[in-house]
């Protein structure tokens, strides 16, 4: 190779990487029709292969049929102090530069300053800016000859868009990186971001839950669990049987329980309130959680929400309008894993007293049948249908009366 062709190879790859892809396709273009003008069709081949090559390489960075776009975007979300950034160097309709970078945020730091400290870093490693920078929103700072736009339709706001979503995954790898390289740094992050979005004062480092369990309003229970850091701390979850409401009245029932369990704390450990209560339901079940807690002076000295199951709202105490946070952000995970965790175990706890409850009526309805009779059969035999199944005469054997065996068997098979 001749020095002239190794110096055209270099700048050919040097224009390539400065987005010049377009014009070497043209360029090889011409000499493939040149030389099949001549009848060099071998020479012609060449250059074909190198034009397919070329936009081969070249579709897979496209983002815009307008092939005269030439601009550089940033875009930024943040989440729990941190920032996450994403740089795209888009020329002639396709990136030919992407960089993710991410910033810890100092405390009251705006957004706009971590842009501008985002695109100076940027500058300073890939050189001076296009004439035209996209942004989300402006930074706090000019530079000469940029002229910083928001873009708000077609296909500007399209790159600015693709920019963002690649933001948005980086902060969700990184988050997720974070959560198994150093758990509790990533839980405490989570908490922070919690705190935030709810203008809570304190961590919420200890998180409780409340949820009504009454299907077909029967065997009215409550449970609450209790999250401390972050995960559940299954050996303070507490389960509770309503006792003063009737019938199925989720309002008073979610009175009596807060009321029950904060009364009860209070008495025995005052120390250990939570930071957060967090009621399974919408603004009826915290109107009257929020209630027992202001009887028992306990409003000012914790946050209370409820989380409504059917759009994921969060609703406040006071305030009409539900806050909606981010569908993607850890913050709401939190709560509908603690909601969900306290749905699971007020479910079991029903269901436990469900099967019990059939299991009396079943047996102990029986004339006859007391309690010590039904232990013993059940004892004897391990479940109702095995007693249904068993002869008259095995069953008369075991308790000594046959008239009672009969019914217990008629009884049984007739249910």
């Amino acid at each position: 190779m001749s020095v002239a062709d190794y110096n055209a190879d270099v700048e050919e790859i040097v224009s390539l990487l400065k987005g010049g892809a377009n014009e070497i396709i043209q360029h090889y273009k011409r000499l493939m029709h040149d030389a099949a003008d001549r009848l060099d069709f071998e020479q012609a081949q060449i250059y074909k292969e190198k034009v397919d090559s070329l936009q081969q390489h070249y579709s897979k960075s496209v983002i815009t049929s307008a092939t005269d776009t030439n601009v550089d975007v940033f875009s930024l979300v943040t989440d729990a102090g941190e920032s996450f950034g994403n740089f795209m160097r888009v020329r002639s309709g396709a990136v030919i530069q992407s960089l993710n970078l991410g910033f810890k945020m100092n405390i009251e730091e705006e957004p706009e300053a971590v842009l501008s400290e985002f695109i100076a870093e940027i500058e300073s490693k890939f050189g001076k800016l296009a004439g035209e920078v996209l942004v989300p929103f402006l930074p706090d700072v000019e530079m000469e000859g940029v002229n910083f736009r928001i873009p708000v339709k077609g296909d500007k706001l399209a790159i600015l868009a693709l920019s963002t979503r690649n933001a948005k995954e980086f902060q969700f790898n990184s988050i997720r990186q974070k959560e198994h390289t150093d758990p509790d740094q990533y839980r405490t992050m989570v908490l922070s971001e919690l705190q935030k979005a709810l203008g809570m004062k304190a961590l919420p480092e200890h998180i409780e839950c409340f949820d009504n369990s009454n299907i077909q309003g029967t065997n009215p229970v409550a449970s609450c669990v209790v999250f401390r850091g972050g995960v559940p701390s299954k050996k303070d979850y507490r389960k509770f049987k309503i006792k003063t409401v009737i019938g199925a009245n989720d309002y008073a029932s979610m009175k009596e329980v807060v009321n029950r369990r904060y009364s009860r704390m209070l008495a025995e450990a005052p120390d250990d309130l939570p930071q957060l209560i967090v009621i399974d339901g919408g603004k009826g079940q915290l109107d009257f959680a929020y209630q027992a807690l202001s009887e028992l002076g306990l409003t000012e000295k914790l946050t209370v929400v409820g989380l409504a199951k059917r759009l994921e709202e969060v609703i406040r105490v006071g305030d009409p309008y539900p806050l909606f946070i981010d569908r993607n952000s850890s913050a709401l995970k939190v709560l509908q894993h603690i909601r969900d965790e306290a749905h699971r175990f007020g479910i079991t706890f029903h269901r436990s007293l469900r099967s019990k409850s059939q299991i009396e009526s079943a047996l102990t309805k029986i004339k006859g049948v007391g309690e010590q009779t039904e232990k013993r059969l059940l004892m004897h035999y391990g479940s109702v249908p095995r007693i249904a199944a068993a002869s008259v005469d095995d069953l008369a054997s075991f308790l000594g009366k046959r008239e009672l065996a009969e019914r217990i068997i008629s009884k049984l098979n007739d249910n």
